[in-house]
């Protein structure tokens, strides 16, 4: 109702300032189209999985022999070159699925282990790979750069593969301190760098990957050591670990998939209360947001970073404990399998956040464990996956890339904001 004015003139009623915005006729509808038009950092995220996905496609075609020798004759019949590009396409991502998801044809078999055979395998390589992408995750959320979670993994594979086969303790004791000694090395290892961060600024990534480096020969020099090498002394292998000191298989002893992977799930939830819940992890996260503030609040800055690396090496000495008592029950020189630097793709594609660094972990085993099938299927290499995997990277890394491609409207605060929300929660 219109309300009369000094000088005799209706006053138009104008909602409040704070008061609620008129909602479109469209409601929820159209704020999800704002949402998908904006660069917001999960439609980034899913955008950057489809642009690698589209060029992994070009890739496949480009080195598919079928789709060239069509090619050569394209004017003639050009349905041939189409065929064929699409049957390699088509096959090498079916076969990555296969792979690591399910297999159709499977399912007529009524074998449980032939079923689940492919998850179960997801899951293996998924495991320490969200052990190793929350070490860098918490990290970098502190403002550090842990480069060396492969020295960790290394470090917490000697630790744990020793306690597992030269100690002899009953079953579920066994495997908790076993556990607990990989944790301690992974520790011990990133904490060293913590400390030479905090008491003479030493760079942690100088350090990490120096540390790298010496954890690999540390373990070299061991496999050479009578008492931890194997008999009969001929090559670079542990004794196997004890049957009591392995993590418990999930689903049956026909697939390997084993209670590690709940393991990441609880730490998966921790990092996540740490971050978001706990009183050092607000501190954490104001230190890695601006240390003079948090110096100012009286936050002790040397001891917030001993004791995230702490943390972040006990995050990867589960994940060096997950290979040695789980999938690979004897340490060698390459029980890290590579794990320890794809946890720095893992952590950049979950974009800082705990949750999200377990899905692109999950993300990244399905990969790893679809290349088996894709090589074993297909005339594509299995070095595809490799491929893909960076450039997912590449597209995280380039959002302004992503936002070009797919005409995408940057949103308040620009990448500034994105970044920061991120990274620094």
């Amino acid at each position: 109702m219109s309300e009369q004015k000094a000088g005799g003139e209706p006053a138009v009623s104008t909602p409040e300032s704070g008061s609620s915005k008129i909602e479109t006729p469209d409601g929820g509808a159209g704020r999800l189209r704002e949402v998908f038009r904006s660069d917001h950092p999960a439609v980034l995220t899913i955008l950057a999985i489809v642009a690698a996905v589209v060029i992994g496609s070009i890739l496949i075609i480009a080195s598919d022999q079928a789709t060239r020798t069509a090619a050569s004759y394209f004017t003639a019949a050009p349905m041939d070159t189409f065929s064929a590009a699409w049957h390699a396409v088509s096959g090498a991502y079916v076969a990555i699925f296969e792979g690591s998801i399910l297999n159709p044809s499977s399912l007529s078999s009524g074998d449980t282990a032939t079923i689940f055979g492919p998850i179960s395998e997801t899951i293996v390589s998924a495991t320490p790979l969200i052990f190793a992408g929350l070490s860098v995750t918490l990290a970098f959320r502190a403002g550090l750069f842990n480069i060396g979670a492969q020295g960790q993994i290394l470090l917490a594979a000697i630790f744990a593969g020793y306690v597992g086969f030269s100690w002899h303790l009953p079953v579920v004791l066994h495997v908790i301190v076993a556990v607990l000694a990989g944790i301690l090395g992974g520790a011990l290892w990133a904490g060293l760098a913590g400390v030479l961060k905090a008491k003479t600024g030493a760079h942690e990534v100088i350090t990490t990957i120096m540390l790298n480096y010496v954890a690999l020969g540390l373990i070299q020099y061991l496999l050479g050591v009578h008492g931890f090498q194997a008999k009969p002394y001929n090559q670079a292998i542990s004794p196997p670990v004890d049957h009591n000191a392995l993590y418990p298989h999930l689903f049956g002893s026909a697939l390997r998939a084993n209670v590690a992977f709940l393991v990441a799930i609880a730490a998966t939830v921790a990092v996540a209360w740490l971050l978001g819940r706990s009183t050092f992890g607000f501190r954490l996260r104001t230190v890695g947001a601006n240390q003079d503030a948090a110096r100012t609040a009286g936050i002790s800055i040397s001891r917030v970073y001993i004791v995230v690396m702490l943390i972040v090496g006990a995050l990867a000495g589960l994940a060096g404990s997950a290979q040695v008592l789980g999938t690979s029950p004897q340490v060698t020189s390459d029980i890290d399998a590579g794990f320890g630097f794809d946890a720095i793709t893992v952590s950049l594609l979950g974009r800082g956040s705990p949750i999200g660094t377990f899905w692109a972990g999950m993300l990244f085993g399905a990969l790893r464990a679809g290349s088996v099938q894709l090589l074993a299927s297909t005339n594509t290499p299995s070095d595809l996956v490799q491929v893909l995997q960076a450039l997912i990277v590449l597209f995280i890394a380039a959002p302004g890339l992503v936002r070009l491609i797919f005409r995408l409207r940057r949103g308040a605060g620009g990448q500034t904001a994105v970044v920061a929300k991120g990274w620094n929660g």
